[in-house]
């Protein structure tokens, strides 16, 4: 696979920079404001990983991490509350989860028909 095509980092790195934005335009507190920031920051950072290295599988499991991350991340970190930025945590975490799942096969199906060196 080459490197900076595939479409579902590519989707992970949006959601990741729109979460780190989305205390700009939603009603927030400050753990809430945090949480999305570094969440955000982190989620473009392995999307990037993912996209310059392709053949490592390593950043794809990393992205359904943060994925289930965002999910839990307005209960862990207390701003269920703020229904708005919950929300956004919530479909955040999910498109990363999912498209950090669907990178996954196109791995495995690569790294299947490689040849073994003997």
């Amino acid at each position: 696979m080459q490197k900076w095509t595939r479409w579902q980092d590519w989707v992970t790195l949006v959601a990741g920079a729109y979460a780190a934005l989305a205390p700009l335009w939603t009603k927030t507190e400050n753990k809430a404001t945090w949480t999305m920031v570094v969440l955000g920051v982190v989620t473009v950072a392995v999307s990037l990983w993912a996209l310059a290295m392709p053949e490592d599988r390593i950043s794809e499991y990393g992205l359904v991490l943060l994925g289930v991350l965002f999910i839990a991340s307005p209960w862990v970190m207390s701003f269920d509350n703020l229904d708005r930025m919950a929300l956004t945590a919530w479909i955040v975490g999910a498109v990363t989860l999912i498209f950090g799942v669907l990178a996954l096969p196109q791995i495995d199906q690569r790294m299947h028909r490689t040849p073994i060196p003997h």
